[in-house]
């Protein structure tokens, strides 16, 4: 069964647990990309990553994304937020539906 991820700092995951969703802390680079790696090694279907987060981890989300799976997405969280996330959902609904509809 895939399991659904959150990865980043404390501050900004929290409030997932709530929802049942397994949230794992990260504290630097190092740190953020062995716990990635761990969770593509796991068969985590999805998995959110903080913007500031992804910027550490840009190498290894490159590598996963003509798999299937993990479905890397990329949230807002409370510091060193770039505006990727509304960017990379833009491009899978135009993906999705043959053209960009969100101006």
């Amino acid at each position: 069964m895939y399991k659904i991820a959150v990865l980043g700092d404390r501050e900004s995951i929290c409030g997932f647990a709530c929802l049942g969703l397994e949230t794992i802390s990260v504290c630097g680079e190092d740190d953020a990309k062995e716990q990635f790696r761990r969770l593509v090694k796991e068969d985590y279907a999805v998995i959110y990553i903080t913007e500031y987060c992804a910027e550490m981890l840009k190498g290894e989300i490159s590598e996963t994304e003509n798999q299937i799976t993990p479905s890397v997405i990329l949230i807002p969280g409370v510091k060193g937020n770039t505006g990727k996330g509304m960017e990379n959902i833009g491009k899978a609904v135009e993906k999705a539906v043959g053209s960009l509809i969100l101006d």
